[in-house]
C-alpha cells in the first residue's frame, strides 16, 4: 500500500501542501482534483520521488521510501502528454524500461510485443509512434508503464489532450488493466466524471489540506 505522511511543502511562500497524509491500497485508485495551482501535481511529482518534501515522508508497504531515488522505488508516472520517444518504434517505446533494467533487447521486445497485443496494437509494433492517433498513443504510454510491473501507477491528467469520446473509452480501459495488475494508482484530475469513472475515492486539495469527496 502506498502511503502519504504528513506532506508539507511551500510555493512562493505559501503552504501548498499542509499536512497531506493520503493512504492508496493495492488495485484501487484514488482521484485527486482540485484547481489549477492547488499542488496536485507537486504531490504526484513527490510521490514520484522528482521533488522531495519539505517535511513528512512517503511510505510503501510499510517502508519510508522518502529518500529512495526515482528510478529504484518501481513508481510508473504518466503525463498528459503522453511523454513517447519519437525516434523510437513502438514496440521499442514498450520495450524501454525493461532494456533499462538489464532484459535482452529481444526478450523486451517480444513481451512488449505480447503486451501491444493485449491493446490492440499488434499490428503497429513497428510503426513510428507519430503516426498514431492519440488514443493509440497514450495506449502505447499505458503498455510502457505497464510492462515494468510497477507498483505504483500515477497519472496526471492523462486524457485531457484527448477528445470527449475517446476520454470515455481510454478510461474505462486504464480502471481494467489497473484492478488487473493489482497495482495502487493515484489519478489527478480536474474531471468528476472522469474521477468517478476510475477510482474508488476521491479528495479534493484546497488550501493545501485533502477534503474526501467520496
Amino acid at each position: 500500500m502506498l502511503e502519504l505522511r504528513d506532506i508539507h511543502r511551500q510555493w512562493d511562500h505559501r503552504p501548498l501542501l499542509a499536512g497531506v497524509g493520503l493512504q492508496v491500497p493495492p488495485g484501487r485508485t484514488v482521484a485527486l482534483l482540485g484547481a489549477s495551482g492547488s499542488g496536485k501535481s507537486t504531490l504526484l511529482k513527490i510521490v514520484a520521488g522528482l521533488e522531495p518534501p519539505e517535511r513528512g515522508s512517503v511510505w510503501f508497504d510499510g517502508q519510508d521510501i522518502t529518500g529512495v531515488p526515482p528510478h529504484r522505488r518501481g513508481f510508473a508516472l504518466m503525463f498528459q502528454d503522453f511523454a513517447l520517444f519519437p525516434h523510437l518504434d513502438v514496440q521499442d517505446n514498450v520495450a524501454f524500461g525493461l532494456v533499462e533494467q538489464g532484459v535482452r533487447r529481444a526478450d523486451a521486445r517480444a513481451q512488449a510485443c505480447g503486451l501491444l497485443g493485449r491493446f490492440g496494437l499488434a499490428d503497429h509494433a513497428r510503426s513510428r509512434v507519430w503516426t498514431l492517433s492519440g488514443g493509440e498513443q497514450q495506449r502505447v504510454a499505458l503498455a510502457r508503464a505497464l510492462i515494468t510491473r510497477p507498483r505504483v501507477l500515477l497519472l496526471d491528467e492523462p486524457f485531457s489532450a484527448l477528445d470527449t469520446a475517446l476520454r470515455v473509452q481510454l478510461r474505462d480501459e486504464f480502471a481494467r488493466h489497473i484492478r488487473e495488475a493489482g497495482m495502487s494508482a493515484l489519478l489527478v484530475t480536474h474531471d468528476e466524471a472522469e474521477a468517478r469513472a476510475m477510482a474508488q475515492s476521491a479528495w479534493q486539495l484546497d488550501g493545501g489540506r485533502l477534503r474526501s469527496l467520496w
